[in-house]
């Protein structure tokens, strides 16, 4: 959940939605994004909304607690029933996410649940994702996380190697997130994933093949792989401002994905996504899949950000504003905008395309679609999908895919 917030028009307090983006909803997917805000400690190229024991207290002196965060999250879930009115959804997916979210005990996530069945219900082939990091959890706390209603699990790998752990400064050992899935497999989760990122300053191809291999030895479903971005404001863009240690490589990030792409797929994982592998349809994160294919989320807690028909919305960032506005009876809504026909084509082309089915060629304008034609002739779309009218990216075209999709939607 990223930390930056955009402008936009107010939201009403209490939070309700315009007539029209609840047309037509029994059509799209209904899921729910928990977020937990949490960390022991904050990672250097962190730039995600979290905050540590010591950055509880909000400007006006107001403190954040974490053991009473899932009941303030609990109001914002009653709330979204009150603002969809009877929109008769069952909720199709969850995801827990954060920060860590398994620093709050498993009981108060369970209870998340057990309010969104009331409130809503849960489809009976809902998925229930939590991330988790290696080192937050056991195999009694993952045992109770899957009895509370959890089927998917989702660790925080990054890298098998030490050192690389170490500039992204990451707590947990070399090992751990292996174990981890073991353990979640014992506690009875149905799909286990694991997440790396590459090409941290001073990880080299080796080091990178062993993250890949460590990984596929432990037996996950789904494994994502995401270049390092630095951003800025983070310790890591410090340092490397600093000259401490060296700026990424673009070319580096390319030969790294090249070789994830290589391993995983020699494993029987396919890309399904550009930064996304899964065993089979089935592992596929169904929750994120929604987020690409323009289905209606909520997006609970501080910064979390929702969409449901063509409206999106944000929240206030900091855990104690959010808890006051809720206490408050108000909506913690820090603004909204409500997009075009065009905004959610655009949004379409943008998502759509960096899925193993691309997006429909009809989606484009005029120029769009001449820079269509222009990609597939560098090697950049896929011929087959092209023919069947769908713009679907060849490997090249996933090294570029930033590239691509500014060609398509300029």
């Amino acid at each position: 959940m990223p930390s930056a917030l955009p402008d936009g028009e107010p939201v009403p307090e209490n939070g309700s939605l315009p007539d029209h983006a609840l047309e037509s909803a029994t059509s799209r997917p209904l899921g729910f994004y928990l977020h937990v805000p949490y960390c022991a400690t904050r990672c250097g190229y962190c730039d995600f909304n979290t905050y540590t024991a010591e950055e509880l207290t909000g400007a006006d002196g107001t403190r954040a607690s974490r053991e009473t965060y899932a009941a303030n999250l609990a109001e914002e879930l009653r709330l979204a029933r009150k603002v969809l009115g009877d929109d008769p959804r069952s909720i199709r997916t969850v995801f827990v996410g954060g920060g860590t979210p398994t620093l709050l005990p498993p009981a108060d996530l369970g209870h998340l649940l057990d309010v969104l069945r009331a409130e809503f219900g849960l489809a009976p082939d809902a998925e229930i994702t939590t991330e988790a990091n290696p080192e937050s959890v056991g195999p009694a706390s993952l045992e109770k996380l899957r009895a509370a209603g959890f089927n998917r699990i989702s660790f925080g790998m990054q890298s098998a190697r030490q050192h690389v752990l170490r500039v992204l400064e990451r707590t947990h050992t070399p090992g751990r997130p292996e174990a981890c899935v073991a353990e979640a497999r014992a506690a009875g989760f149905e799909q286990v994933s694991l997440d790396l990122i590459y090409g941290t300053p001073g990880e080299s191809e080796d080091d990178w093949r062993a993250s890949l291999d460590a990984a596929l030895a432990a037996g996950p479903d789904h494994v994502s792989a995401y270049a390092l971005i630095v951003e800025e404001g983070t310790r890591l863009a410090r340092r490397i401002r600093r000259g401490e240690i060296p700026p990424t490589d673009d070319d580096q990030h390319a030969d790294r994905y090249l070789q994830a792409e290589e391993t995983l797929s020699a494993a029987g994982l396919r890309w399904y996504e550009v930064s996304n592998w899964a065993t089979d349809d089935a592992a596929r994160c169904r929750h994120n899949e929604l987020y690409w294919t323009g289905g209606d989320w909520w997006g609970a807690g501080p910064g979390a950000h929702s969409h449901v028909g063509g409206v999106r919305w944000w929240n206030v960032k900091h855990p104690a504003a959010y808890a006051q506005a809720l206490a408050e009876g108000r909506t913690p809504g820090a603004g909204r905008e409500v997009l075009t026909a065009d905004d959610r084509r655009l949004e379409r082309v943008l998502l759509e395309l960096r899925l193993v089915d691309g997006c429909p060629l009809d989606l484009l304008a005029p120029e769009g679609a001449r820079a269509a034609g222009r990609a597939l002739e560098d090697g950049l779309l896929r011929p087959e999908a092209y023919d069947r009218g769908r713009a679907a990216l060849t490997l090249r075209g996933r090294l570029l895919a930033d590239a691509v999709v500014r060609g398509l939607v300029d």
